[in-house]
């Protein structure tokens, strides 16, 4: 609509004008890092980034009628990607501070083991999750029980399949259901409660679930699954490392209420973080 409408969505007051006032600050931001590299880049350059990428490809393509690489595109998809990597990550962390609150044996346990691998100062990087099975186990639960997308994004059947029985004609749009997955009780012992050991063994070594979906699966899986799992870790081990999160006193508990907009938020709450 807003593509079509431009106009007259730009019109509109109240929460629609903000989230159009929104779009528009992220869209000049992604175009002055755009103009600042195609002010350093040349054509020929090995490219650094994204960005570069997409600017050589728009280079190779330039005669070419049919392409759609154009910078109007290249500051879309930048926009995209910041977006949808920001508020999810974000939000699986407010998530994770919310289950160290309700379990404070599980924050212990895990500042335990990174103290103990990786010592007070030792600069973190995503290769020492391997040493870390049940800070790993975790963050994977958090992933798990907090389910923050809820649902993964709109396909579309490219042949006619069966599923259970039920037959879907090609071209037919189909929204994943994420959530059936990550609750299911024939994969989790204890889907409806914050359990980190859905990921550890008897020997407390991490082990994957196939029906660990957050970023969905098959080949249009999130595009920043890699990234989104190394900021996660990074983050929260130097987070859980260098504090203690406790409830302020006479808070008892988190709310796992939730608000549901385009990714599930928890309610707002109190949190003391405390220098270890």
């Amino acid at each position: 609509m807003y593509d079509a409408l431009p106009g007259v969505m730009h019109h509109l007051k109240g929460l629609y004008r903000e989230v159009l006032e929104c779009n528009d600050f992220m869209h000049s931001l992604v175009k002055e890092e755009v103009e600042s590299h195609k002010e350093r880049w040349e054509e020929g350059d090995a490219p650094r980034d994204f960005i570069d990428f997409y600017l050589d490809q728009i280079a190779k393509t330039k005669n070419d009628l049919t392409s759609t690489f154009n910078e109007d595109n290249l500051v879309q998809t930048a926009a995209d990607l910041l977006l949808g990597g920001m508020d999810t990550v974000a939000t699986t962390l407010c998530w994770g501070f919310c289950y160290l609150l309700n379990h404070p044996d599980v924050q212990e346990n895990s500042y335990k083991e990174i103290n103990a691998v990786l010592g007070p100062s030792r600069t973190i990087t995503y290769n020492d999750r391997i040493k870390l099975p049940y800070t790993n186990a975790v963050l994977h639960e958090i992933l798990r029980f907090s389910n923050t997308t809820g649902v993964g994004p709109l396909r579309t059947c490219s042949q006619d399949i069966s599923v259970l029985g039920f037959p879907i004609p090609k071209g037919t749009l189909v929204l994943p259901n994420n959530h059936s997955v990550l609750y299911d009780p024939d994969f989790w012992e204890t889907p409806r409660k914050f359990n980190p050991r859905h990921f550890l063994d008897s020997e407390d070594n991490f082990v994957s679930n196939e029906a660990f979906i957050p970023f969905s699966t098959g080949r249009r899986t999130c595009v920043g699954e890699s990234l989104a799992q190394m900021e996660l870790f990074i983050v929260f081990t130097s987070l859980v490392r260098g504090f203690r999160f406790q409830l302020p006193e006479g808070v008892e508990e988190v709310s796992l209420d939730y608000v549901l907009g385009g990714t599930r938020h928890p309610l707002p709450f109190e949190i003391h973080a405390i220098p270890r």
